[in-house]
């Protein structure tokens, strides 16, 4: 593609997750010189993998949704997509358990998801339908003002159309307007729960963050061939192929100012890359508390942090037919409560929690030994605080998880689950803290827990400082994988507006 500046403006974009590299791609594309800083000695931040013992897993993210944006961001490149990755459906996309013994498993097929429910929850196919009509207006209100663009302002917000507020329904939360759909408590508890695919709670966040369920269940799941992590290769090979240089083991530790102009960034070595523009991949908050000096212009981020979440990689000498590629295991529905107040009020680990197994040997039998499985096992924690050490209470609380699990899995007719782990590897958010860097170890940075939280998010031009940009999951529009490529989107349309002007 041809570019669109004069000169070739030196941009410096620190770290090489996906934000980082979906705007050094876009911007390298058009012609600017781009050259990416990533501490560690790959690509993808918090996308990554452990391979063990014979065993690989995803360690981040899990699952993609919105195919679309990472075509375009190949097709803006000159590029295809399918020459880098291979995406494949999920179908189902995840299988729900719950210990009263129903299962259920979900598709995006809604003729389907009909049938299955009609068989699950009979009366609820009305609901349903309804559900979904509702979750599509959401989406096909917000996607074109607040996805797929920079930041809104206030002025655009305000002047929107009536009937525009009311679709994006903000003023109740996610569970009143799952509950005024459906009465089964097993369908509210499932679709609650996309809530916390932003770290957020159903209780508290507004009914807006509904469009998730739409994401996926309307819109559909894909799980690249490989793992996951194939799709950060796939951005850091795109991002090769259209000269962005890329600078691994390379660690940032200042962003350097003259007055209150970005002029480049310095590294641990000592030494300073000048630059026009400095994109930081990295998490808002740290970025203003880590690389700014503290004469700096900073901003009062007053927001809650997304939640956390504690990783169990388990390699199981066995296999298990009852299960999917994503899992599910819900304590009862009236328990659900109790799980979002350990998380948010209380701020502890939750005593009872939901549990997520993704098993990729379920997809691709190379990712363990021959009648093994990889389990990427997770519950949703809290952000870090004193209520809570993970540095002395980590085990205590992985036995406590296993333990519920192996209480799962009995009543799937595996009493003996626990004793075919082979090998184990454990995340904490002490340890995501610590890895990347972030907001007290939150996952998606701020959570969406008040009724303005998606407005008050962090926009991708930084307030104060000029040339300095976020692409990352702590900035509009969010996090997630699809949300941060946006972001990075998003920083670039900024940055050409601010060097060609």
């Amino acid at each position: 593609m041809g570019s669109t500046s004069n000169t070739p403006h030196p941009i410096v974009v620190i770290g090489a997750g996906l934000g980082g590299l979906s705007a050094a791609i876009r911007l390298a594309s058009r012609g600017y010189r781009v050259t990416v800083c990533e501490q560690l000695s790959r690509p993808g931040g918090k996308m990554g993998e452990l391979r063990q013992d014979g065993y690989r897993w995803d360690t981040g993210p899990s699952v993609l949704t919105l195919r679309h944006v990472y075509e375009q961001l190949f097709r803006e490149a000159g590029r295809d997509l399918n020459d880098y990755v291979q995406l494949m459906p999920l179908d189902p996309i995840t299988r729900y358990f719950w210990p009263d013994g129903l299962v259920l498993d979900a598709t995006s097929d809604e003729a389907v998801m009909a049938e299955r429910i009609a068989q699950f929850a009979p009366g609820e196919v009305s609901g349903y339908r309804r559900f979904m009509r509702y979750i599509k207006g959401i989406y096909d209100t917000i996607q074109g003002p607040f996805l797929h663009r920079q930041q809104p302002s206030l002025r655009e917000l305000i002047g929107m159309p009536v009937t525009d507020v009311f679709k994006i329904d903000a003023l109740r939360t996610m569970h009143a307007a799952t509950v005024a759909y459906f009465r089964d408590p097993h369908l509210v508890q499932l679709f609650d729960r996309f809530a916390t695919y932003n770290g957020s709670s159903p209780f508290q966040a507004p009914a807006t963050l509904n469009v998730i369920a739409h994401v996926e269940m309307a819109m559909g799941a894909w799980y690249p061939q490989g793992g996951v992590y194939q799709l950060a290769l796939a951005y850091a090979q795109l991002a090769l192929d259209v000269g962005v240089e890329i600078r691994y083991g390379a660690c940032v530790t200042e962003i350097d100012l003259k007055g209150n102009s970005v002029r480049g960034i310095r590294l641990a070595t000592g030494d300073v890359l000048a630059a026009e523009a400095v994109i930081s991949n990295a998490d808002v908050s740290w970025t203003y508390q880590t690389l700014l000096p503290a004469q700096a212009p900073h901003p009062n981020l007053r927001l809650e942090p997304s939640c956390s979440g504690f990783v169990q990689l388990l390699g199981l000498g066995a296999q298990h037919a009852k299960l999917a590629h994503h899992n599910i295991f819900f304590n009862a529905p009236e328990a659900y409560v109790d799980e979002f107040d350990d998380i948010f009020k209380r701020q502890v680990p939750p005593a009872h929690p939901t549990l997520y197994a993704c098993i990729t040997s379920k997809s691709d039998a190379r990712h363990a030994p021959a009648g093994h499985e990889n389990w990427f096992l997770m519950t949703n924690t809290p952000y870090l605080s004193n209520q809570f050490d993970w540095s002395t209470q980590a085990e205590a609380y992985g036995a406590q998880v296993k333990g519920q699990m192996a209480a799962h899995m009995a009543r799937l007719k595996h009493p003996d689950w626990a004793s075919y782990i082979t090998t184990q590897h454990t995340l904490t958010p002490r340890d995501l803290q610590n890895a990347y860097g972030g907001n007290q170890g939150s996952i998606y940075g701020f959570s969406s827990n008040t009724k303005l939280a998606a407005f008050l998010r962090p926009n991708n031009r930084a307030k104060g400082l000029r040339g300095l940009y976020f692409a990352t999951g702590s900035a509009h529009p969010g996090g997630g994988v699809p949300l941060v490529t946006l972001s990075g989107a998003a920083a670039a349309e900024c940055v050409m507006q601010d060097l060609s002007g």
